[in-house]
């Protein structure tokens, strides 16, 4: 059996209620959930304090305590591992960007005062608003961008998931671009 088939076998099971099938499907998804965390967290400042395999184990756990959901395929469960890496990484740069509006005060003379360039994570909270308005717009779109961006698929991987051509994941990748760098100004 074909890793995709198992997946969508455990998957399966799971729906109906086999308890030991998460114990099964965690081994088989976690070096590609690994990979990708990876190459997501390569896109963030270099003293991130997130792990990728923290931030698998994470979304894993995440996705296991939440709402019941009914695994359609491999490309649904690893949507919604996207997502809640994505969300995960939304929630991690809110918090530190409380944490700088006060958060964690601590006096500071105003003579030692540097102006200091937005931190990563207030970049990420506005990457997260502009996501979501892409989503509003086009679907397709705002999963190339979830593929490529948080999952580090290739075009043709995204293209097979999503039933369209090569040269349409590319066109839509650079109009998400686009809006996004428009949103993001």
């Amino acid at each position: 059996m074909s890793a995709e088939a198992e997946v969508t076998t455990i998957l399966q099971r799971i729906d109906r209620g086999d308890e030991h099938a998460v114990a099964e499907l965690y081994p088989i998804v976690y070096e590609e959930l690994r990979r990708r965390a990876k190459q997501l967290m390569a896109q963030e400042r270099p003293n991130h304090t997130l792990q990728p395999t923290a931030l698998v184990n994470e979304a894993f756990v995440k996705m296991a305590r939440g709402a019941r959901v009914q695994w359609q395929s491999r490309r649904h469960f690893y949507n919604a591992a996207a997502e809640a890496m994505r969300k995960i990484l939304v929630d991690h740069a809110r918090t530190k960007a409380a944490q700088k509006r006060g958060g964690d005060r601590a006096r500071v003379e105003l003579d030692n005062l540097e102006v200091k360039q937005k931190d990563d994570s207030v970049r990420f909270v506005a990457l997260d608003a502009a996501l979501e308005k892409l989503q509003k717009l086009d679907q397709r779109q705002y999963w190339v961008v979830m593929y490529t961006y948080f999952s580090g698929l290739a075009d043709e991987e995204i293209a097979q998931m999503l039933g369209v051509s090569t040269k349409t994941v590319q066109r839509d990748w650079n109009a998400a671009k686009g809006f996004l760098v428009a949103e993001l100004k």
